[in-house]
């Protein structure tokens, strides 16, 4: 935080906002990352510690996944592999042993 401050410094008067974006910007983050903890804290109850905190390792993964459909950025095979990998850790480790 402070290192993005004095950044933001150096910039003072040379910037523009466009307070319609800015507006969406905060809208959108604050919701999303509102909806996101809502779902984890409702379904946290449900899960061990391990699960939980495995479960969270994917978080990247699927944020990746989720900006190559939504964002249109490129889905590489090195994105998939990486996701599979990732993805098919968790499973691996908070699959019930039967």
């Amino acid at each position: 935080m402070p290192f993005a401050a004095l950044l933001i410094l150096t910039a003072v008067g040379s910037e523009t906002v466009d307070y319609t974006g800015l507006f969406y910007a905060v809208l959108s983050g604050a919701l999303s990352s509102g909806l996101g903890y809502v779902l984890w804290y409702a379904a946290l109850p449900a899960l061990s510690a391990t699960a939980a905190a495995t479960i969270q390792l994917g978080v990247p993964a699927i944020a990746a996944i989720g900006g190559a459909v939504l964002l249109a950025e490129p889905l590489t095979a090195r994105l998939l592999l990486a996701s599979a990998a990732i993805l098919g850790g968790i499973a691996l480790t908070i699959r019930k042993k039967g």
